[in-house]
């Protein structure tokens, strides 16, 4: 074989070898032109010539879209540029009310409004449509599918269990019977889809940090106290969640400054300090977002905050002549501007900060805010278990006992779910 080479190339016997190494040396040369000038023009790109400062570091928008690729449980995007917080209701009688109150037991007796005499159903009929896009529509089969062998805990107050307890209605109806349940002990309740061996839980923690409040039945205490950024006794229960939903709001807004304790409650002497509202909620924003970055798996699992849920306390508030409040009230606010007073900014500026500084693991927020701002008709009301009797000069005023703080079930709260939906499967 080499002599055939040595003959075809006319005769010298180390011409295979000075062939091959002119053809290697002459391949090393064009790849070295070729690279060359690519770094060459690479180099006279004018944004490395003068590099302006949003590009020294990939915006931040930038780097979640490339992460949402990738995020666990996501079956689909959502649109581009579509804010699905930015909307307005529109009356449905064909799409909504996703499921009638008598078919879901396990809604509490404070929010179940037509067993306690509402008279109207017009707040179950509103839909939720976003500005120039659509939300995907809630598919429990889909739903259930992908919670299949997982655990979804809620953490927070009354309001993030009132979703909870949304949510478990939502998915329950193509459950069997005998394959479902719920069972609380103590501070959680678990609902168990035991075909699809998965657990949809609720955890009661109003401050998510450990606090005075923390009795999930006996908590209607004046004198809050939250022990700093003491969330190790609350934690111990969201390890092993695959998805977390966490809230916290309305038990912070007393009016006044945090007290804050820093030493335990088991001592005899309270070390207690006082801090601005915002200054403590960053607090202890910041000490479960360490817990979430040092606990929870971004190659497996989801983490999702609810910001504030609004209250309708006076009907001056939206532009009404008399002295109400959400008593009676049948429909949504129009004016899209709206943002009640009651509502503090300056806290989901802090829900803004934090949790967009998120840099191991991506928190959802879903903003359920403003839509729910326009909702001074989707209020329990007077319509609900009341835990006291009523005294006479109650019930010669009724809108003096309105609670219009929580939501009626059927109703706003199924929109939170479905916002949260979005976010799970379509981010």
């Amino acid at each position: 074989m080499r002599t055939m080479k040595a003959q075809h190339g006319g005769g010298r016997g180390r011409s295979p070898f000075l062939t091959s190494y002119a053809l290697t040396l002459a391949f090393i040369t064009f790849v070295s032109v070729l690279y060359f000038k690519d770094f060459s023009s690479t180099l006279h790109r004018p944004f490395l010539n003068r590099p302006p400062p949003h590009r020294a570091r990939p915006p931040r928008h930038h780097a979640a879209a490339v992460a949402q690729a990738q995020l666990p449980f996501a079956v689909g995007a959502a649109p581009p540029g579509c804010d699905v917080a930015r909307g307005e209701w529109v009356y449905d009688e064909a799409a909504r009310p996703w499921y009638q109150e008598e078919e879901c037991p396990y809604i509490q007796p404070q929010l179940t409004c037509q067993a306690h005499g509402r008279p109207d159903r017009a707040y179950q009929h509103w839909r939720w449509q976003p500005r120039g896009c659509s939300l995907p529509s809630f598919n429990a089969t889909l739903m259930l599918e992908m919670l299949r062998g997982k655990r979804m805990l809620f953490v927070g107050d009354s309001l993030n269990r009132g979703q909870y307890v949304s949510l478990v209605c939502l998915l329950h109806r193509i459950i069997p019977e005998s394959s479902k349940s719920m069972e609380t002990f103590d501070s959680l309740t678990v609902f168990r889809a035991k075909d699809y061996n998965a657990t949809i839980e609720f955890y009661w923690a109003p401050f998510l940090a450990e606090s005075n409040s923390d009795d999930a039945v006996v908590h209607r205490i004046a004198d809050r106290i939250v022990r700093g950024t003491s969330i190790e006794k609350h934690a111990e229960f969201w390890k092993g969640a695959d998805i977390l939903v966490f809230n916290t709001y309305l038990w912070w807004m007393t009016g006044q400054k945090m007290k804050i304790l820093q030493n335990s409650f088991e001592d005899k002497t309270k070390d207690i300090i006082e801090m601005e509202t915002e200054e403590a909620y960053g607090m202890v924003l910041n000490a479960v977002l360490k817990w979430v970055e040092s606990n929870m798996n971004p190659k497996t699992s989801r983490v999702f905050f609810v910001t504030m849920s609004p209250t309708h306390t006076r009907s001056k508030d939206w532009g009404e002549d008399t002295d109400g409040n959400c008593y009676n009230q049948t429909s949504p606010i129009k004016d899209l501007s709206y943002w009640g007073p009651g509502t503090s900014k300056g806290l989901m500026r802090v829900i803004g900060e934090v949790f967009g500084a998120s840099s191991k693991i991506p928190v959802g927020v879903v903003n359920i805010t403003q839509l729910s701002e326009y909702r001074k008709d989707a209020h329990t009301q007077i319509y609900k278990k009341q835990w006291n009797p009523l005294t006479p000069e109650q019930i010669a005023n009724p809108k003096s006992y309105a609670d219009c703080t929580h939501w009626c079930l059927p109703g706003l709260q199924d929109t939170w779910n479905e916002l949260l939906y979005s976010k799970l499967f379509f981010p």
